[in-house]
């Protein structure tokens, strides 16, 4: 490129993103995991009092950006990378007295907190909402195309997955079976 040449890279970090040269995610996934345990440990090690209302304060603006930052661009698809990543808030609801003891799905509607799943669901159907009604950049025929099957109960905005032929692609959130 401009009588340069091009350095032959594994992996590249692209606004804060790292993409591999075989778009998987495990990657990024273990190095948002590691940066998360880090504060979660600096939390556990240095907050003396553990009252649920300041821990979860802390946990929200200093762990969780880490575990959902641009999660509709990497979501993880292997339940390895899903479970990593869970792993950190199952952690952080354990450092909790009152809830410490608790089924961890328990302990996570006590807190008033969504499983790291539930919440990744919701940014994709947050972005499908933003590409159907024109709100975002990215064009509609895209990822999708109305469904041609003229009975559809409810409304006329029912959705069909366009067919993957590559697995990376099968995994992007426009492919989801959720």
């Amino acid at each position: 490129m401009n009588n340069q040449k091009l350095e032959v890279v594994c992996q590249e970090k692209d606004l804060g993103v790292l993409i591999t040269n075989d778009l998987k995610v495990s990657q990024h996934c273990q190095q948002a995991y590691n940066k998360a345990s880090k504060i979660l440990g600096l939390i556990n090690r240095t907050i003396e009092y553990r009252h649920p209302d300041i821990l979860l304060c802390l946990y929200k603006s200093l762990v969780s950006p880490h575990l959902e930052y641009s999660i509709s661009a990497w979501c993880p698809h292997y339940s390895k990378d899903e479970k990593l990543n869970e792993r950190i808030q199952r952690r952080f609801t354990k450092m909790i007295p009152p809830v410490r003891n608790l089924p961890y799905e328990t302990r996570l509607k006590k807190l008033g907190l969504w499983s790291l799943e539930h919440r990744r669901v919701r940014a994709d159907l947050i972005e499908v909402y933003k590409i159907i009604c024109g709100l975002s950049s990215v064009k509609f025929d895209t990822f999708f195309e109305y469904s041609a099957y003229e009975q559809t109960r409810g409304h006329s905005l029912k959705l069909t997955k366009k067919r993957a032929r590559t697995e990376l692609r099968q995994h992007f959130f426009s492919k989801k079976s959720r």
